[in-house]
């Protein structure tokens, strides 16, 4: 026998996945451009000691 289906069960399943998979990438996004931003100060201040 199968079983009776739950859409909105399922519906926020996948929208909670969806919300994990998004919040991710934006943590990773903000690492990469604070990762750059220090590297990009750190060369502009040796840069501007020679």
């Amino acid at each position: 026998m199968q079983r009776k289906p739950n859409y909105g069960f399922e519906r926020s399943e996948r929208a909670k996945t969806k919300a994990q998979k998004k919040a991710e990438k934006l943590q990773a996004k903000a690492e990469k451009t604070a990762a750059r931003k220090t590297d990009g100060d750190e060369t502009d201040a040796t840069e501007s000691e020679d």
